[in-house]
């Protein structure tokens, strides 16, 4: 084979590797969220993960460690016993970028014993 031949068969086979892998994608990262995820929206994801995990009777501390800082915090006596309710993020309301109350989950404590969380064990206070 000639030297021409040979270039253009190096060319050739140049040319299909290239158009074959520019459409080749790797996709790094947890699949199971979508792809414009805001990080409050993932952090809400993981509160509502970590808050399924929760136990009656668990210590304020516990919590604190398991679901990290809460977003609002509440106590008060009642009956002459401490009760604390912790409100972590974990629905979205509205898209501008302030996290209130009705888009938290409260975590209820009477003591420093957790009592129960959601709307619920709120209301029930």
């Amino acid at each position: 084979m000639s030297g021409m031949g040979t270039k253009m068969i190096k060319a050739g086979v140049v040319a299909f590797l290239v158009l074959g892998l520019s459409g080749c994608v790797v996709a790094i990262g947890n699949t199971d969220e979508p792809k414009n995820q805001l990080a409050s929206d993932k952090a809400q994801h993981e509160n509502l993960k970590k808050i399924n995990q929760l136990q009656l009777g668990f210590s304020v501390a516990e919590v604190k460690t398991l679901l990290g800082a809460p977003d609002f915090t509440e106590a008060f006596q009642k009956n002459g016993e401490q009760v604390q309710v912790l409100f972590y993020r974990t629905q979205l309301n509205r898209r501008d970028n302030k996290t209130t109350k009705d888009e938290c989950t409260p975590i209820v404590f009477h003591g420093d014993q957790l009592s129960g969380w959601g709307e619920k064990a709120y209301n029930y206070l």
